[in-house]
């Protein structure tokens, strides 16, 4: 089991807090990783980029001179590619970079990122402060609090305008909701901190999904009791 450093609101080290095993199982799969990081980058190209072939460059239709006794290399077309105004040999062409990750796999990818920054000691548990106005100078003076260097990723418990607005203008702070953060996220941050309330929520969540999983299993295993019983009856 992996534990957190805690931090209060005001920048007091707290006692250091277990993590969850529903998240933090210690599993660190760098394929899976891989695999996400390749294709969130991958969908991130617009695939916009193009270019013109020979054959959609207008003019070039005559021959520039005949094709012999000039004593010059023969030439069919000025939209050639070695010509000045010519066509491009093997230009882009628009088309769809998108590609797709099995859901099991970026879950699994993202339970490893988190696996792997906790494994390293830079995951941190923190009650944010409560802004009123976004405030960049109040965050920093959070964060310097902390002793945190680096790039640092905050999770917070749900959406935190304050807190968003306060760390937009700062190149090494990015916020994000917890549970929205992807991989390529989690891996870009030298330290994660998680707002407590995010991580006591995502608990409660995750054990609602998995109580209707249980209630339905229960259900549907026939009872031996009962079978034997009618068993008996014929």
């Amino acid at each position: 089991m992996f534990k957190a450093r805690y931090y209060k609101a005001d920048g007091k080290k707290g006692k250091a807090r277990a993590l969850p095993e529903t998240i933090f199982d210690g599993v660190v799969n760098e394929g899976a990783m891989h695999q996400v990081v390749k294709a969130y980058l991958s969908n991130q190209r617009q695939g916009t980029a193009s270019a013109k072939t020979r054959s959609d460059v207008r003019g070039g239709s005559r021959k520039p001179w005949r094709q012999k006794g000039t004593g010059r290399a023969r030439q069919g077309t000025t939209r050639a590619v070695q010509w000045e105004g010519g066509g491009v040999a093997f230009p882009p062409i628009p088309h769809s970079w998108r590609k797709r990750v099995p859901k099991k796999v970026r879950s699994l990818a993202r339970r490893s990122a988190l696996n792997d920054r906790a494994e390293h000691d830079r995951v941190v548990l923190a009650e944010l402060p409560l802004m009123e106005v976004p405030r960049t100078r109040d965050l920093l003076g959070f964060l310097g609090a902390l002793g945190l260097d680096g790039k640092t990723l905050i999770l917070t418990d749900g959406n935190n305008t304050n807190v968003y607005r306060s760390a937009r203008n700062l190149k090494e702070v990015k916020v994000l909701p917890f549970g929205s953060e992807s991989v390529y996220d989690v891996l870009w941050a030298h330290t994660v901190v998680i707002e407590l309330d995010a991580l006591a929520a995502g608990k409660a969540a995750q054990a609602e999904t998995e109580e209707p999983n249980v209630v339905a299993a229960s259900v549907s295993e026939p009872d031996d009791s009962d079978t034997s019983a009618a068993e008996e009856e014929e």
